[in-house]
């Protein structure tokens, strides 16, 4: 993994809706459900935090559970197993002065960091529903669309 582009990935779309909704959105478990591809229909599995939902690729089950720090902006997503979560997905809401956007707008992204042990083909896919879902994401905080 030489190649600097192979380490990280990041989507980001210009949002017309409010940051800290944007935001409320992004840190929503039953939100995540509809637009990532890789953990649909999202549902609690306990009363910790702890969400479920199912791939679109392969119906396998995965779970996680979010951080999400307000003050900053930022949601940190921990994937895996209950037992064994890894922190390496996040999204970050951009509140329109720091880039001087139109009020009323945002920029969200969705930041990807690739574990070492990673095959080639599973983070092209990875990467490739993150161009997807910012496109989900976006289109469902400006319609306030929310699927079942």
């Amino acid at each position: 993994m030489s190649d600097p582009a192979a380490l990280s990935h990041c989507a980001t779309a210009h949002v017309m809706a409010e940051a800290d909704a944007a935001f409320r959105f992004m840190a929503d478990p039953i939100a995540l459900g509809g637009w990532s591809l890789g953990c649909m229909r999202t549902r609690p599995d306990g009363d910790d935090g702890l969400h479920t939902g199912e791939s679109l690729f392969d119906g396998g089950r995965g779970w996680f559970r979010i951080q999400a720090d307000p003050e900053r902006l930022t949601v940190d997503y921990g994937l895996g197993t209950p037992q064994a979560l890894a922190w390496r997905i996040a999204a970050q809401v951009v509140r329109p002065e720091r880039c001087a956007l139109p009020a009323g707008t945002c920029y969200v992204s969705l930041i990807a960091w690739r574990p070492a042990g990673m095959a080639d083909e599973r983070w092209r896919r990875l990467c490739s529903a993150h161009e997807t879902e910012i496109l989900l994401i976006k289109a469902q905080i400006e319609s306030g669309y929310r699927p079942d």
